[in-house]
């Protein structure tokens, strides 16, 4: 195992306060318990949105911490769901008055962590709903899940989310675009490698050297199946084809399209991999109307892509456009 750290124990910790030191003139971090806040939280009168999830999967969920997306994140430790003091924690900071909403990936351990630091604050009241995306169509449950896994919708959902309430929706407005999000989007992803834990030392999983594995989840579960190395025209198509006729996507359709990094791909075999989404789309008669290419939600230095489509109309292309600064995700 080669890895730039220094103490395996204190991975997430020596993290957050590189993090810090980078962008504490945008976010600020609590220490006991972990939670990443933007530096103007609470911000009075709007939804609070956090999410959170274990490390190892940056720049998500802190990296979206600022204003246009989250108001603040709750980081666990490597592949290992945050806790509820920690979310509980994150709620009290960015409740403005209107409202906080939890956007919670379908994993076991956050689903009932975030329940119950949901319900610790609806106890000192606090108004509290929560999402949670499940837009993973590569298997129906898994090891870490019971359904669907969330993986790369929940950075859209967060931005889209982010942008309605900016512009001062109500928490039972800002969640219902959140399922909306999550209703129309569809994700798959695959690996060429597994990834080391630093706690471990060990691959997650085993991958021959000419093997590759179709619907990992964001912790390197395994997927749909193993088979031989192919070209990116036939991963796309693996992927790419499970999407569109899950949903189903059609002709006509207008969409997002995310190509995502696992962490360990060079950014010019994304575009690679975009050129032949692209190519298929067009094919179905499906157009793309905005993109988000690179590493967002990763798998430490995994070796891998995954595809999110989510289909559009006119308002969350507009929620989509509109303005967001976070040290991961800066628009317009």
């Amino acid at each position: 195992m080669k890895k730039l750290i220094n103490d395996p124990e204190a991975v997430v910790r020596e993290a957050l306060e590189g993090l810090e030191a980078a962008h504490g003139d945008r976010l600020r971090v609590v220490y006991d318990p972990y939670v990443i806040v933007r530096a103007d939280a609470p911000v009075q009168g709007k939804v609070g949105i956090i999410s959170g999830g274990g490390s190892g999967h940056e720049p998500m969920h802190g990296g979206f911490v600022g204003p246009g997306m989250l108001d603040a994140a709750c980081p666990g430790e490597v592949f290992t769901s945050p806790t509820p003091d920690q979310m509980l924690e994150a709620t009290k900071a960015v409740d403005g008055g209107a409202g906080v909403l939890h956007i919670v990936k379908n994993y076991t351990g956050d689903v009932l962590n975030f329940e119950m630091a949901a319900d610790l604050a609806k106890g000192e009241g606090m108004e509290v709903e929560a999402v949670i995306t499940n837009d993973d169509v590569a298997v129906q449950d898994s090891l870490y899940t019971a359904g669907r896994r969330g993986v790369g919708i929940t950075v859209i959902a967060e931005k889209i989310c982010g942008a309605a309430a900016d512009e001062g929706k109500s928490l039972a407005e800002v969640a219902e675009v959140c399922r909306t999000v999550n209703g129309q989007g569809r994700s798959m992803g695959m690996a060429l490698t597994p990834c080391v834990t630093p706690g471990s030392g060990e691959p997650s999983f085993e991958l021959g050297e000419d093997e590759m594995e179709i619907g990992i989840g964001i912790h390197g579960e395994p997927g749909r199946f193993r088979e031989p190395i192919g070209s990116a025209a036939q991963v796309v198509d693996r992927l790419a084809t499970a999407i569109v006729e899950d949903l189903p996507f059609e002709s006509g359709d207008k969409v997002l399209a995310f190509v995502n990094g696992m962490g360990g791909t060079p950014l010019i075999e994304l575009y690679i991999v975009y050129r032949e989404l692209n190519r298929l789309l067009q094919e179905r008669g499906i157009t793309i109307e905005r993109r988000l290419i690179g590493d967002y939600i990763t798998s430490l230095e995994m070796a891998g892509c995954s595809i999110t489509l989510l289909k559009l109309d006119d308002e969350l292309t507009r929620l989509w456009d509109a303005p967001a600064d976070t040290p991961a995700l800066r628009v317009g």
